[in-house]
């Protein structure tokens, strides 16, 4: 299914599964190909897929402006932030949040050159996990230990932010 140089075994996400077991996790994927300028990914969109992105490139970007709210930054030409831009060299993974819970997309993601994907869905997925409980522990543990990555980030972040935020209040006065 993904071309002739792309060994399952390089994504992260499967890192120490055997050749057997890797081969249990590839029947749950499917491949998508797209052009460039295609999302993916819709920021407010509904979603269970997770996608792996094993050739092309991507930028992954959030709206800076909560819908409904009217702020300066709406003068903006493009009020969106560049979060990340991933290249499929690394064989990287996005969307694993829709195969955990079934929220809104909480970023776009845009192919930004001819791009493939390997994409599975939140049933697929957990048909996997009931089927082949060793597979299922292993693959949820390196989820957990992604999103608590990014938890971990995010909360970084904010004490950043309100930092700033309080000194540049505490200046105003």
């Amino acid at each position: 299914m993904p071309g002739k140089d792309f060994r399952w075994s390089d994504v992260a996400l499967f890192a120490g599964l055997s050749e057997e077991q890797l081969e249990k996790v590839q029947a749950i994927f499917s491949r998508l190909d797209t052009e460039a300028g295609v999302k993916v990914v819709k920021e407010g969109d509904e979603g269970d897929e997770m996608y792996i992105l094993i050739s092309g490139r991507v930028r992954i970007s959030k709206s800076m402006i909560i819908s409904g709210m009217s702020v300066p930054l709406a003068e903006l030409r493009d009020p969106r932030k560049v979060l990340a831009t991933l290249d499929g060299d690394i064989c990287p993974s996005f969307g694993e949040m829709a195969l955990l819970d079934r929220d809104t997309r909480s970023a776009t993601v845009e192919t930004l050159k001819p791009s493939v994907f390997l994409v599975t869905d939140r049933e697929r997925f957990f048909d996997l996990v009931q089927r082949e409980p060793l597979i299922g522990c292993h693959l949820l543990a390196i989820l957990g230990k992604r999103l608590a990555a990014t938890v971990r980030k995010n909360n970084s972040e904010l004490v950043k932010l309100t930092t700033a935020l309080a000194l540049a209040l505490a200046r105003r006065k």
